[in-house]
C-alpha cells in the first residue's frame, strides 16, 4: 500500500462528492467545533479583563454573559434566515455580494478569511494552553505543540470532509457529555448545598480589587467575551455539505449547536460566581484555564477531571477545523469570481479544497509564531472579523427581504426585522469589539483586511488584464511560415544530449548546440571532436549538420552567456521563433535527484521568465530509471 494511501486515504472520484455530504450529527463537528469550544477560552477572556475588580467581578460577569447569550440567539435567528434564502453557501461573501455589490462582498469576505485563520490559531493556542494546565511541565514547549497540532489537522482534513467529520464525531459528543455532566453536578450542589465558602487563597486573591467597574471596563470585558460567538456563521457557509435537504440540515445542525453552546456559556458563569472562580493571568508559571479550576471544584481532581479535561483539550484542538472546512471553501467561490488563483477552485485527491487547506495552515503558522502560541496575545484581533462578517450579513439579508415586500408581503416584513435586529445588535458590537481593542492589536485587524481587500482586487484586475490582451476572434489561417531556429544546450556529449539534438534536427534545419564553459567544472570543450560526433553522422543520413557555439564564461556563470547570446539571436532573426531544446535527467527515485544540481530545471524556469516572446522552451526528459535495468544487463553479460 502506497504511504499517501495510509495519510491521506485513497482518491476518491468526482462521482462519489454525494456519499461526502454529512446530516446534523457529523455536520456538528465538521461546523460546531468552533462555536462549542469557544466555551472554554470565551468566558475565560472576559474574566481575565476583570481581574482588576478581584472578588467585584462576579457582580458583572454574569450579567455580561446573559448579554452575549441575547445575542447569540439573535445572531441564530438570523442566520436560519439566510441559510434557507442562500442554500448555495458562501455566507456573508455571497450575501453582501449579491444585495450591497461587488466592493461589500469582498469586505465580508476579507472578514471572513481573517476570521478562520485566526480560529485556527487562537483553538490551537487555547487547547495547548488547556494541555498546558493539566500538566505545567509542558509550558515550555507551547510553540512546538501548538504546531505540531496544526500539523496532525492540517493532514486529516486533507483525507476529505465526511473522514474528517466521523474522526471528530467521538471527541466532540464526549466533551459536551462531560461538560453538561460536570455543569449540572455543579449547579445542582449550588442549589441543594448553596455557594461554597471560598478557601483563604482564593479569597486573598479574589478580594483584592477596585471597589467598582468603570464603564469602559465593562465595555473591554464584553468585548472579550463576545469571541464565545465566532464560528456561528460557518452553518451558513457551508449548507451545500449537507444531505438532501440541505436547508433542513442545516438549519438542524445550526440549531444543535446554538442549544448546547447556550446551555455551556450560562451554565459556566453561574458556576464561576457560585464557586468565586476566576481567571488566572495566561502565561505564568501555574497557570489554569478557567474550566480546569471550575471542573477540579465540582468534581475534584480524580479521573473524572482529567477526563474532562481530556476533551476540553481534545476538542478545543480539533475546534479549528470549522476553518478547515469553511475557508477552502470561501477561497473555492472567490477563486470562482477570479479574485483568488485558479488552483483554489480545484478539489484534491479526497476531493477536498486541498490548495485552501495548505493556505490556511501556512498563514495560522505564521500567526502562532509570531505570539507565541499564547492565546490571550491573539484574542485582541480575533473578534473584529466575526463580527463585521456578521455585520456584512445581516446587512445584505435586510436589502434581499427588502426588495422582496412586494413579492412576501408579510413575511419578507418578519424576516426584514429579524435580520434588522440582527444587523444593529452585531453592528454595534463590532463597533465595541473595535473601540474596546484598538490599542490592544485589533488594528492589526484592520490592516489585514484592507491588504487582503486590495489583493482580491488586484488578482481580479490581473485576470481581467490577462483575459483582454489574450482574446482574440481571429481563426486558425496558415500562410508561410517558417521553421524555428532550434538551440540545444549541452554540458558534455553524453546520451542526455544525444537525445534532445535528435529530436532538435526533427524539429529544423537549423540546429546550433551552445556548450558553457564554466572553468571549474570536469567538462571538455566540444569543438576538436563535434566533426566526429556530430556533423559527418548527420551528413550520413541527410540531415543538414548541427553547428555548435562554446562560450566562455570568465566569472563562471553558467546561465547569463546562455540568455545573452539567446537575445541576439532573437535580434538578428526578429522573423524566426527560437525553440531552445533543453536537455534534462530525470531521477525518479529521491535519493539520485539529491546527487544533483538540477541545472536544467533552474534553466527552463529563467528561459520562461527572462525570454523574449520569441523563444519556445521545450524540455527533453531522459529517464535514468529506464536506463538501469539495461545497464545492468549490460554489466551481466560482461
Amino acid at each position: 500500500m502506497r504511504l499517501t494511501h495510509v495519510l491521506f486515504g485513497k482518491p476518491l472520484a468526482t462521482n462519489e462528492s454525494d456519499a461526502e455530504r454529512v446530516g446534523p450529527l457529523v455536520g456538528v463537528p465538521v461546523l460546531g467545533l468552533d462555536a462549542l469550544a469557544s466555551a472554554a477560552y470565551g468566558p475565560e477572556a472576559m474574566l481575565t479583563v476583570l481581574l482588576p475588580l478581584g472578588a467585584g467581578a462576579f457582580r458583572y460577569s454574569t450579567t455580561l454573559s446573559m448579554l452575549i447569550c441575547v445575542l447569540l440567539v439573535i445572531v441564530y435567528l438570523s442566520y436560519r434566515q439566510t441559510i434557507a434564502a442562500y442554500p448555495g453557501g458562501g455566507g456573508a461573501y455571497s450575501v453582501a455580494k449579491e444585495n450591497l455589490g461587488e466592493r461589500a462582498g469582498l469586505f465580508a469576505a476579507a472578514a471572513l478569511a481573517l476570521d478562520y485563520v485566526l480560529n485556527v490559531a487562537v483553538a490551537i493556542a487555547a487547547g495547548v494552553g488547556a494541555l498546558v494546565s493539566v500538566l505545567p511541565d509542558l509550558l515550555p514547549y507551547t510553540l512546538p505543540l501548538c504546531l505540531g497540532l496544526l500539523a496532525v489537522l492540517t493532514m486529516i482534513n486533507l483525507r476529505g470532509l465526511r473522514a474528517t467529520g466521523l474522526a471528530f464525531m467521538l471527541p466532540t459528543w464526549l466533551f459536551v457529555l462531560c461538560l453538561f455532566g460536570v455543569l449540572g453536578t455543579g449547579l445542582i450542589k449550588l442549589w441543594l448545598n448553596g455557594a461554597p465558602d471560598l478557601t483563604p487563597s482564593a479569597a486573598t486573591h479574589a478580594g483584592a480589587g477596585l471597589s467598582a467597574a468603570t464603564p469602559w471596563l465593562l465595555i473591554h470585558a464584553f468585548a472579550s467575551g463576545c469571541t464565545a460567538m465566532t464560528g456561528v456563521e460557518a452553518v451558513s457557509n457551508a449548507v451545500p455539505i449537507f444531505r438532501e435537504p440541505a436547508v433542513v440540515g442545516a438549519r438542524r445542525t445550526l440549531t444543535l449547536i446554538i442549544s448546547v453552546l447556550l446551555l455551556l456559556l450560562l451554565g459556566e458563569a453561574i458556576l464561576a460566581a457560585g464557586h468565586g472562580v476566576t481567571a488566572k493571568p495566561p502565561g505564568e508559571p501555574g497557570f489554569q484555564s478557567l474550566l480546569s479550576q471550575l471542573v477540579a471544584a465540582v468534581v475534584g481532581r480524580g479521573p473524572l477531571y482529567y477526563v474532562t479535561l481530556a476533551s476540553v483539550v481534545i476538542v478545543l484542538c480539533l475546534s479549528a477545523n470549522t476553518s478547515f472546512a469553511d475557508f477552502p471553501r470561501l477561497c473555492r467561490i472567490l477563486a470562482s469570481d477570479r479574485y483568488l488563483p485558479e488552483p483554489f477552485v480545484h478539489r484534491g485527491r479526497r476531493l477536498a479544497f486541498s490548495h485552501g487547506i495548505l493556505v490556511l495552515s501556512a498563514l495560522s503558522a505564521l500567526l502562532l509564531v509570531i505570539f507565541g502560541g499564547i492565546t490571550d496575545a491573539l484574542i485582541p484581533l480575533f473578534a473584529i472579523g466575526a463580527f463585521l462578517a456578521f455585520t456584512m450579513s445581516q446587512a445584505g439579508m435586510v436589502s434581499h427581504w427588502y426588495r422582496r415586500l412586494p413579492e412576501l408581503g408579510g413575511r419578507a416584513r418578519l424576516s426584514l426585522a429579524l435580520n434588522a435586529t440582527g444587523m444593529l445588535a452585531t453592528g454595534a458590537t463590532a463597533l465595541v469589539i473595535m473601540a474596546a481593542k484598538l490599542t490592544e492589536g485589533a488594528w492589526i485587524s484592520l490592516v489585514i483586511m484592507g491588504v487582503t481587500l486590495l489583493l482580491f482586487e488586484a488578482t481580479r484586475r490581473h485576470f481581467q488584464f490577462i483575459a483582454r490582451v489574450t482574446a482574440t476572434a481571429e481563426s486558425l489561417e496558415l500562410g508561410p511560415t517558417r521553421r524555428p531556429l532550434a538551440v540545444v544546450p549541452v554540458r558534455r556529449w553524453d546520451a542526455v544530449a544525444l537525445k534532445a539534438l535528435r529530436l532538435a534536427l526533427g524539429m529544423s534545419s537549423d540546429v546550433i548546440c551552445v556548450q558553457v564553459l564554466t572553468g571549474d567544472r570536469d567538462v571538455d570543450d566540444l569543438t576538436p571532436r563535434w566533426k566526429d560526433l556530430a556533423v559527418d553522422p548527420a551528413a550520413r543520413q541527410g540531415f543538414p549538420a548541427p553547428q555548435l557555439i562554446v562560450l566562455r564564461s570568465e566569472y563562471r556563470n553558467l546561465f547569463q552567456p546562455l540568455l545573452s547570446y539567446l537575445s541576439e539571436l532573437e535580434r538578428a532573426h526578429p522573423e524566426r521563433q527560437i525553440a531552445v531544446i533543453v536537455p534534462e535527467l530525470i531521477e525518479r527515485r529521491w535519493y539520485y535527484a539529491l546527487l544533483h544540481n538540477h541545472s536544467a530545471a533552474l534553466m527552463r524556469a529563467l528561459l520562461l521568465l527572462r525570454g523574449g516572446p520569441q523563444l519556445v522552451v521545450v524540455g527533453v526528459p531522459w529517464y535514468l530509471g529506464e536506463w538501469l535495468p539495461e545497464r545492468r544487463r549490460l554489466l551481466r553479460s560482461s
